[in-house]
């Protein structure tokens, strides 16, 4: 098993999104997501290195169900297209907290780090934080690697005024418009069929570490 079997199940599944093929499958599944799981449970010890939060998190606290609750949604297709493990304290998946992304999905396959859809308080308290310590932000995503591998935040649903409380006129007023303060890295297939998958993983996250430092600062003090 390696990643690329892990995305042909994905690709087959993308193609026969229902209870009867995923049931004939079931094998095929259990061995990619106990795959997942293993190379999971690599990356948040390789993770836990630099950041030592991470020492206790448990992978099989951080992969996402294949299972989509589809009760409110137009779309009944009932498997996700997609494997995906979010890696960080406070609760896994569930953590409200910055932490580590990993998606695989045919063609499409990411990482990301930082904070995703935060409520409306705690993305108050970022965007002052941002205001308040603009140059320690600034110095963080400048850095040569970071801006190597990182082409700015994921601004989807950015707001296109400044939100209220805020001078219109600040220097980096497009960082107060986010409402995720999350960056990605698209994974090329030189990563995906690397002997070292997990350590090349590990050092595009090691790289948005001092970002995820600097969010939860923030996170934690809204939330203890």
């Amino acid at each position: 098993m390696n990643i690329n079997s892990v995305l042909d199940f994905i690709s087959d599944l993308i193609q026969n999104n229902n209870r009867e093929w995923f049931a004939e499958n079931k094998k095929r599944y259990d061995e990619a997501r106990a795959y997942f799981e293993q190379i999971s449970s690599k990356l948040v010890v390789e993770i836990a290195g630099f950041d030592k939060e991470l020492a206790h998190v448990e992978a099989k606290d951080c992969i996402f169900r294949i299972y989509r609750d589809i009760r409110f949604s137009h779309d009944k297709t009932p498997y996700k297209n997609h494997f995906g493990v979010f890696m960080a304290a406070g609760g896994g998946r569930k953590s409200v907290r910055g932490g580590y992304y990993l998606h695989l999905e045919p063609g499409k396959s990411f990482v990301a780090t930082g904070v995703w859809c935060p409520p409306p308080p705690l993305l108050k308290a970022l965007r002052q934080s941002v205001y308040d310590n603009i140059e320690e932000l600034e110095t963080i995503i400048r850095q040569p690697e970071f801006k190597k591998r990182f082409r700015g935040f994921y601004d989807e649903d950015k707001l296109k005024t400044v939100p209220k409380g805020f001078p219109a006129d600040f220097p980096s007023a497009d960082l107060l418009k986010l409402k995720h303060y999350m960056v990605e890295y698209q994974l090329t297939d030189d990563i995906l069929n690397s002997n070292d998958f997990v350590g090349e993983i590990a050092s595009i996250f090691r790289t948005a570490y001092p970002l995820n430092k600097f969010l939860n600062y923030t996170v934690d003090e809204v939330n203890l």
